[in-house]
């Protein structure tokens, strides 16, 4: 095998062993004459990803849910449901899963209806669960709990930072209502944190754009500040300048979330500080935050958003109206 001619091309070609648009395991890998050696030295390169544990793709291949579906079917026995967070990228929603595990999955979140037994396997992490029929849709010949399912599912969860992230991304699919998320609640009377879901459900919005966006609020809500609104356009002149993640217009308070993937370099943190400082010429406040304001036993958020409410009432108690 010519690795260092594969190395050398922008992008794999026909001379590659295997499909280009299509998953392969690492036993199709070695079937094809390829080593251990050579599959980490073209993740390296990315010219190949890995989506799933022991499943690659060529780069070029993209990314679709039809290609999600077919690189977790490599996995996944007959008659098994893949569920919760792995569930919600297949549909579409790429932040439920957990940091940087778009670029390798962890073990898949799969389980069997109740009475066939729990898979065993260093791929899966699952067991059994009660579905019904209607809870379940199959993608491309893989089996996939409902959107709708899914997000009851994330909304049981043991961290509510991580319950309302998941509600809020499955929301943005825009594939079920409110509405019909709140009817199927009480379904899950009984069952693991669903004080959880009851609490959470009804304050689920999908204007949330990010997992941080969603804690941001959590955090804004336990402190029982002032209502928030979401996505709050800042205009001048006819022209708009803004779209604050959070924010109370009365009071012209603003606090928005910097995850380091759309803020984090130097010309996402300069355009970050133009338009804010436009923002504050039209008279509002702003506060941003990073994850390790919001999450963690010595996170600041809590006190920095007191405070800033604190000035924002201030200022508007200073404002002259004519």
């Amino acid at each position: 095998m010519n690795l260092r001619r594969w190395l050398d091309q922008p992008l794999l070609d026909d001379s590659f062993p295997l499909p280009l648009d299509a998953p392969f395991t690492t036993h199709d890998a070695r079937q094809a004459g390829l080593t251990p050696r050579h599959l980490t030295a073209l993740v390296d390169a990315a010219l190949l990803r890995r989506p799933v544990r022991s499943v690659y793709l060529a780069s070029q291949a993209g990314d679709s849910p039809r290609l999600r579906a077919a690189a977790i079917r490599l996995t996944v026995p007959d008659g098994a449901v893949v569920c919760d967070r792995h569930a919600g990228w297949l549909h579409g929603a790429d932040m439920v899963l957990a940091p940087n595990e778009h670029l390798a999955l962890r073990p898949l979140s799969v389980y069997r209806l109740r009475g066939m037994g729990r898979l065993r396997n260093d791929l899966t992490a699952g067991g059994e669960r009660d579905l019904r029929p209607h809870d379940i849709v199959e993608l491309d010949g893989l089996l996939v709990t409902t959107p709708l399912r899914t997000a009851w599912d994330l909304g049981r969860q043991r961290f509510r930072e991580d319950a309302l992230a998941g509600l809020d991304q499955m929301l943005r699919l825009g594939v079920f209502s409110t509405e019909e998320l709140l009817h199927g609640v009480e379904r899950f009377r009984g069952h693991r944190w669903i004080t959880t879901l009851r609490e959470l459900a009804p304050i689920a919005d999908a204007r949330s754009a990010s997992p941080g966006e969603s804690v941001l609020r959590l955090r804004w809500i336990d402190l029982g500040l002032p209502t928030p609104q979401l996505q709050v356009e800042v205009w001048i002149d006819g022209r708009l300048v803004a779209i604050l993640d959070l924010a109370h217009e009365g009071l012209h308070y603003a606090a928005e979330y910097d995850g380091a993937e759309w803020h984090g370099s130097p010309e996402q943190q300069a355009h970050d500080r133009v338009r804010r400082a436009e923002a504050a010429e039209a008279g509002w406040t702003i506060d941003a935050f990073v994850n390790a304001d919001v999450r963690g036993q010595h996170r600041t958020v809590d006190a920095r958003l007191r405070a800033g409410v604190t000035a924002a009432r201030e200022a508007y108690g200073r404002r002259v109206f004519l």
